[in-house]
């Protein structure tokens, strides 16, 4: 694994050589994101039965606009994009808002060091019951709110890598992101405190 990894080759060199007709070179790309497309469509997609459909979609989508690939950010990111774009444009097709309400109202003031007790709560639940809650918690977020959580603690990408993928700003990225957490934490303290 670790020579492998050592002789990748660079996101041009694959490019260039999908474009030169190697097919197995885009066999590389897909082996190479197909985990971070997988994690959009399963946190975007709530139906099984499209998830197939969609992740298929958006790999002829990249082969086909390869070309246009510019180079101007990681072909992941690029890649994660076009996943992105294809998910919301079958939320659509289906009717359902990525965000729930799709205008949410910014709150005041919103401030991550508005929560002391925050890291005591995480302190206390931690460990198997807590992260098998956590997850099923994440799976009831809006989608976007689910997806954003995805991107930035389980693939940790940067804000900046984010933007590039939902096409928002980073401070609607932060301010979604402080809003996810914060319906995990209303939900996960309600569930507690029935439990206690």
């Amino acid at each position: 694994m670790d020579q492998k990894e050592h002789h990748k080759p660079t996101d041009r060199v694959l490019v260039d050589r999908v474009l030169s007709g190697n097919t197995r070179a885009f066999g590389t790309i897909i082996r190479d994101t197909e985990g971070l497309v997988a994690q959009i469509v399963f946190k975007m997609i709530p139906d099984r039965e499209e998830r197939r459909d969609i992740a298929q979609d958006i790999y002829l989508k990249v082969f086909q606009k390869l070309d246009s690939f510019r180079f101007q950010s990681k072909l992941s990111t690029w890649i994660a994009r076009i996943a992105y774009n294809t998910c919301i444009n079958q939320l659509e097709k289906n009717k359902i808002s990525a965000i729930g309400n799709p205008y949410p109202l910014p709150t005041d003031h919103e401030d991550e060091h508005e929560y002391p007790d925050e890291q005591d709560l995480e302190e206390t639940l931690m460990g198997a019951e807590f992260t098998s809650l956590l997850a099923s918690e994440i799976e009831k977020l809006p989608a976007l709110y689910k997806l954003l959580i995805t991107l930035y603690h389980h693939q940790e990408l940067s804000y900046s890598e984010i933007g590039q993928i939902v096409a928002l700003p980073e401070g609607t990225i932060k301010s979604y992101l402080f809003r996810a957490r914060k319906m995990l934490r209303e939900r996960i303290q309600m569930i507690y405190n029935k439990g206690i």
